[in-house]
């Protein structure tokens, strides 16, 4: 998973593409004939310091190599602190990935 962040006045800017293939039920019947063959990431969560500042449950309706955007308040976070962001998906497989905010 790639990461930036940036804070900019009290808004921290974060963007992140999480590297997935994203099989939907209906292409893994396609190309295999079963649709239990389907993986797609199905919760990713975002966390700076102790505190969880995005937690989301996705579906397979996200593209591959899904970009996630979003905007939080610094609140306390400041340069230097570190975001850390990881995805499940539906076969269990995660995912993690930090950077530190610029």
């Amino acid at each position: 998973m790639k990461i930036k962040a940036k804070i900019k006045k009290d808004v921290i800017d974060v963007k992140a593409m999480a590297k997935h293939d994203m099989m939907t039920y209906d292409i893994a019947e396609k190309k295999t004939g079963d649709r239990n063959n389907a993986n797609f990431i199905t919760h990713i969560d975002a966390k700076i310091g102790d505190k969880t500042v995005l937690d989301a449950s996705t579906s397979q309706f996200l593209s591959k190599n899904p970009i996630f955007k979003f905007k939080i308040k610094a609140n306390g976070f400041k340069k230097g602190d570190e975001i850390v962001m990881s995805w499940v998906d539906l076969k269990g497989n995660t995912k993690t990935s930090k950077t530190k905010i610029k």
